[in-house]
């Protein structure tokens, strides 16, 4: 099984990397093929495209600005390439357009008010999140459709393919790489067997796609936008947008710990860190899926903090995002990273996991120490929910990277302090999270219709 750290960890823009980033490039892709249908076709007069959004991405699309990413993707716009842009000044100049040119003179009628639909009716039965994009005549018969899925992290795939996933990537050949790990026991395996640390197998099986330099390169453009971006948010201040009216609090919290340094403890960094973080996501600014927009605090907060307070190395950076790579494509593979999936126990639990591995790695813990702080780290989130309060990534997300980040730097220490034995294995972790998804109610699974989002009594 082999899953690039340079695709699960990817530059772009917030609420959600399942909500906001994939249907956006889903959108972009729909473009490139209409594009070479109207190079083949000439009878387009008055073409539009329709979009039909179902399951997850209909209940609670509103809140995660899947409508502004579908927008954003039909004109041929990236996640990665809005990372640096006012993206609600952006918005509102499409809005005012009422056709997507394409070169040749041509274009397709697109109006975001009618032709953005959301069907609350039975998700399609492949995957909760689809989105179904039409290009259609004027008697609304299709010239040219596609379904697409978008399966959590940014990653989408279509109709045809997705028979091909599992659960759900497109696999590649399992001699695809010299260390081809599909399981945590096969993980610590091959290093019993080659003498390699995870980062080192990792990085061999990187460096066969690409050269080491592009690698690294790659590595720390991601290091650079996760700090970049918890900056950004412990400078900000106001309110979110979206209607719930909260207030952005790491600032706050940031000068409180700088101003009365004796009276911190690492919780009070560590959500300072992760808060900034998801307040930037919430706000629709640069974050990096880590592995999701969702649980985008987790990851940065735990290295930033080892970078600052503790002195960690571009070099420890590095190793830290290849580990939690290694980790996060086994939770990928073996289960789920998507809310709406199996809940944020596939969101904050797989980025806890992934941060709790990293850690450990380079404090010099060993295979079996990095595989069991992934599994303390894992298990102590089964069970939760996606319940997001008014569909948005805030409440209680913003917190919630807090804990995860939390829940990371106990398990790498408890991990780093044993032996590395065990009684439940990271596999076993990961397996029981899938099951525990599949039994979830969809209520509790980014659909915003139980638990904490219809938990408010108004006044």
């Amino acid at each position: 099984m082999f899953i690039s750290v340079l695709d699960l960890f990817k530059i772009g823009v917030g609420p959600s990397s399942s909500h906001t980033m994939g249907p956006m490039v889903a959108a972009r892709d729909f473009r490139k093929r209409v594009k070479t249908f109207y190079s083949s076709h000439t009878d387009t007069i008055d073409a539009r495209i329709r979009c039909t959004l179902r399951g997850s991405l209909a209940f609670t699309g509103k809140g995660h600005a899947t409508d502004r990413a579908i927008l954003l993707g039909i004109h041929g716009y990236t996640p990665q390439g809005l990372a640096d842009q006012n993206v609600n000044d952006l918005v509102e100049q499409l809005l005012e357009r009422d056709a997507i040119e394409f070169s040749g003179q041509k274009s397709a009628l697109f109006n975001p008010s009618g032709d953005i639909i959301f069907d609350r009716g039975d998700p399609l039965p492949e995957h909760p999140n689809g989105i179904i994009l039409e290009l259609l005549n004027q008697s609304d018969k299709p010239l040219l459709a596609e379904t697409y899925f978008s399966i959590g992290g940014g990653f989408i795939t279509t109709l045809s393919e997705i028979d091909q996933l599992v659960a759900p990537l497109k696999m590649e050949v399992t001699n695809s790489c010299s260390y081809p790990f599909d399981s945590a026991n096969a993980m610590m395996q091959m290093s019993a067997d080659s003498g390699l640390s995870i980062a080192a197998m990792k990085r061999s099986n990187e460096i066969e796609r690409i050269s080491e330099t592009e690698l690294d390169q790659g590595l720390d453009a991601i290091w650079h936008a996760m700090h970049k971006c918890i900056e950004n948010g412990l400078k900000a201040e106001g309110r979110l947008p979206g209607g719930l009216n909260i207030a952005r609090r790491a600032k706050t919290l940031y000068h409180q710990l700088q101003n009365n340094p004796k009276e911190t403890n690492l919780n009070d960094w560590l959500c300072a860190y992760a808060m900034a973080v998801n307040e930037e996501n919430a706000a629709g600014h640069m974050v990096v899926t880590a592995p999701t927009n969702g649980a985008a605090g987790v990851i940065p907060a735990v290295i930033y903090y080892a970078v600052q307070h503790e002195g960690a190395t571009l070099k420890q950076v590095r190793d830290f995002l290849l580990v939690a790579g290694a980790i996060g494509g086994l939770i990928k593979h073996n289960s789920s990273i998507s809310g709406a999936e199996v809940g944020c126990q596939g969101e904050v639990g797989s980025a806890s996991a992934m941060a709790a591995a990293g850690l450990c790695a380079i404090k010099g813990g060993t295979t079996e120490q990095i595989e069991n702080a992934a599994e303390i780290a894992l298990e102590h989130h089964l069970g939760m929910t996606c319940d997001p309060v008014g569909s948005l990534v805030q409440v209680p997300c913003i917190e919630r990277n807090g804990f995860g980040a939390i829940k990371a730097v106990t398990a790498a220490s408890l991990a780093f302090r044993g032996d590395g034995q065990h009684f439940m294995s990271l596999d076993n972790c990961i397996a029981a999270m899938k099951q525990t998804g599949l039994e979830m109610s969809v209520k509790f699974k980014e659909t915003s219709l139980g638990g904490l989002a219809v938990s408010i009594t108004e006044c």
